[in-house]
């Protein structure tokens, strides 16, 4: 419990930080949009929705005072979704409006998303503190947008709420799925092989003892149920439907967008794409015995040896030139130089085992994990915190304010994420593939690959490569008491959460264990994630959030060359004590952050290289796409107003503003009695293109008799209005 204490502890101090340092609300209130995700279930398309539709709203506060941006939801019609707004009051102060209408929106739509969240008491506390703080009154429920900013982001979190309402998330049930079916029964993991998995190419779910997920929350039932295998059917961001193929299983649709086709599947008798997958599925099983920090391997992780990869390979025959069986990594050239600063990057050299392991917790985000889509959140807070960071869109022009910046990239981002979700998720659903542990242990016990001279040879089987995977014999430890594994798989891998009784103290290790029992590096109640492999959404979220903010700042690299996260010496792993020596992952530039994330899902078992590529590939195609069609919404196109003909005032009855069309321009003075002849109120009416505004704030509920008069004294209206609560 000491490491997990230490990150709440963490969490909870740059939280209470960002609090009083001078950060924008969107900021502010995406912090607790992360929070609040940190403390709910860990559901990665959930949250990369919920940070969209946040996102979202927080650029419609923003964009509907500012006067050249337009607005997303706010006043359109989305996916057959329509939130219609009428004109209301320009504000006084515009900065002041934008903000609370941000805080609002937000935090009506934690309170409406996170109702039913594990962290419910803490998130709300959170929530409410924090509009508290900016002196806010969070008991102001009223929607009439005419009123006020408060009301305005009261207006738009309700819209969002409706449109996700309809979305085909599903939300109203939890999210459930409605069709979907695993082919495969459960493989009880604490027992040897895979439980005579029926479709070794399709996804199983995994039995434990109890099933905790990634952010740290005990789940019911000890079967794990796939997430999202319909996600496809959700309403996108920039996906259009010719990016989407529709196929049917069992009569239901299942939508992919931009298909990748299918990953290599494993055949009996060993053809087809079989070598391809037993090839990718070994790499795994092999690159687990990268996780020892005592095996004298000593690597430089800095940017002058890792990053700035040259190539990406194109199809399965290539992937053996960029990915390497034996000691691992990929390709990467580094850089002779920091950019920003003309000095060579300095070396850090760490046991490989320290690095491996830490790069599969860091980007695995748990426990208490933000998922993959928050933690490019936090990346991207950290980036807008770096004093050298010039805020230029692309790259050029002036420089944009705070609030106009952070609401733009939020945007963008969120949509990104959203669009990554029910692509990829959408892949797996259809293309269901199996993970590694389903894989390896089926292989295995199906026999070996590669002599068919050897004993227990299937064409379907495990390759053996010397020192990594090799056959028990009779006098092998894992022979068994009667010699009855004699001639079965074995592999040099990590020995897993049986050889760790205290994960303050202990470290697994490296050492030969039987291939029928392999598990990747992950905790005893996770093992594997509740869906299927193919793609990563790891490499997919991770490539599209890398090229998003290149292309949005202009520049490919982070500011002042290098980004960085620390990880305390016996202070930062979960499941077993480590690292040895304190570890700082290091990139010069967005893409090598992605491209590391890729590399840290196969070193922690999670996934084969076949399933990393294509969704680099995708997030590619996906980040550059999202930002795009962000920046369409960034100048509002046109609106000819309509001609006023006559007199009209609406909304009749109101509780605040009254908006009157009358065909005049200049100043009218509005008088307003009461219907016992008293004057209430005399204030100035401003006509602009033949429209002006009355506030009735203040007064009575009532019917009230309202005039306009010119400085002659002229009439030139009369009109009742009811003024409601």
């Amino acid at each position: 419990m000491r490491k997990v204490i230490l990150r709440l502890i963490l969490v909870s101090v740059v939280f209470t930080q960002s609090l009083h340092a001078q950060h924008t609300a969107a900021r502010r209130w995406n912090e607790r949009v992360l929070f609040a995700i940190a403390n709910d279930l860990a559901r990665p398309t959930v949250h990369a929705r919920n940070l969209f539709h946040t996102s979202a709203a927080m650029y419609d506060a923003w964009a509907v005072y500012d006067s050249l941006a337009d607005t997303y939801l706010l006043g359109k019609t989305v996916h057959g979704f329509r939130c219609p707004i009428g004109r209301f009051p320009p504000p006084s102060d515009l900065r002041a409006a934008q903000e609370e209408a941000i805080s609002f929106a937000v935090y009506r739509l934690i309170r409406h998303r996170f109702q039913n969240s594990p962290g419910i008491e803490n998130i709300f506390d959170w929530s409410d503190q924090l509009m508290d703080e900016m002196g806010y009154n969070k008991n102001n429920t009223s929607t009439d947008y005419r009123c006020g900013p408060a009301e305005m982001g009261n207006y738009i979190a309700q819209s969002y709420i409706d449109y996700g309402l309809q979305d085909g998330a599903n939300e109203a049930d939890g999210y459930a799925n409605l069709y979907y079916e695993p082919v495969n029964d459960p493989m009880v993991v604490r027992q040897a092989g895979s439980s005579a998995v029926q479709d070794i190419n399709r996804w199983q779910p995994l039995q434990l003892l109890q099933i905790i997920d990634q952010s740290g929350n005990p789940l019911p039932g000890n079967v794990q149920s796939f997430l999202s295998p319909e996600w496809g059917n959700v309403s996108t961001f920039a996906l259009t439907p010719e990016d989407a193929t529709i196929y049917q299983r069992d009569g239901h649709d299942y939508l992919v967008y931009h298909d990748p086709g299918p990953p290599a599947y494993l055949e009996n008798d060993g053809g087809g794409l079989s070598a391809e997958f037993q090839w990718n599925h070994l790499l795994v099983a092999i690159w687990a015995s990268h996780l020892d920090p005592a095996d004298g391997v000593v690597w430089d992780i800095s940017p002058a040896t890792l990053g700035n990869i040259p190539f990406y390979p194109e199809n399965l025959a290539e992937y053996p030139d960029f990915y390497d069986l034996l000691e691992g990594g990929d390709p990467s050239a580094g850089y002779p130089l920091n950019p920003k600063t003309g000095q060579a990057y300095t070396p850090q050299l760490v046991p490989r085992g320290d690095y491996t392991r830490v790069l599969a917790e860091f980007w695995a985000d748990g426990p208490n994990s933000m998922t993959p889509p928050g933690h490019w959140f936090d990346i991207l807070n950290y980036v807008n915190d770096q004093p050298e960071l010039e805020r230029r869109f692309r790259g050029q022009g002036p420089e944009l304010g705070a609030l106009e910046w952070d609401v733009k990239a939020y945007f963008a981002l969120g949509g990104a994420m959203h669009d990554v979700a029910i692509s990829t998720w959408g892949i797996k659903g259809w293309y269901d593939s199996s993970r590694p542990i389903t894989a390896i242990r089926g292989m295995a016990e199906r026999g070996q690959s590669s002599d068919p001279s050897l004993p227990r040879y299937h064409p379907a089987g495990l390759p053996l490569v010397p020192g990594y995977s090799e056959l028990i014999g009779p006098a092998d430890s894992l022979a068994g008491p009667n010699g009855e594994h004699v001639n079965a798989l074995k592999l040099l891998t990590w020995k897993g959460s049986t050889a760790i009784s205290d994960p303050r103290t202990d470290v697994a290790g490296v050492g030969w264990v039987r291939a029928t029992e392999w598990v990747p590096y992950q905790r005893p109640s996770f093992v594997s994630p509740p869906f299927a492999g193919y793609t990563s959404g790891h490499s997919t979220y991770s490539r599209a959030a890398a090229e998003l903010l290149t292309a949005f700042t202009g520049d490919p690299y982070f500011p002042r060359g290098m980004g960085e996260f620390l990880s305390p010496k016996n202070e930062y792993l979960v499941f077993e004590d480590g690292p040895s020596v304190e570890v700082s992952l290091q990139w010069a530039t967005y893409r090598d952050a992605s491209d590391q994330c890729s590399l840290s899902r196969i070193w922690g078992g999670i996934h084969p290289p076949m399933d990393d590529i294509p969704g680099r590939r995708l997030g590619t195609i996906m980040g550059l796409r999202a930002l795009d069609f962000a920046e369409l919404h960034f100048v509002r196109p046109p609106q000819p107003e309509e001609p006023v003909a006559s007199f009209k005032a609406f909304p009749n009855p109101t509780s605040c503003w009254v908006e009157i069309e009358y065909p005049y321009d200049g100043d009218l003075t509005g008088l307003v009695y009461s219907m016992d002849g008293r004057l209430c109120r005399q204030t100035p009416l401003a006509f602009i293109k033949d429209r002006a505004f009355l506030s009735l704030e203040g007064l009575p509920t009532g019917i009230y008799l309202v005039l306009g008069s010119d400085e002659e004294g002229k009439r030139h209206f009369e009109h009742r209005i009811v003024r409601v609560d």
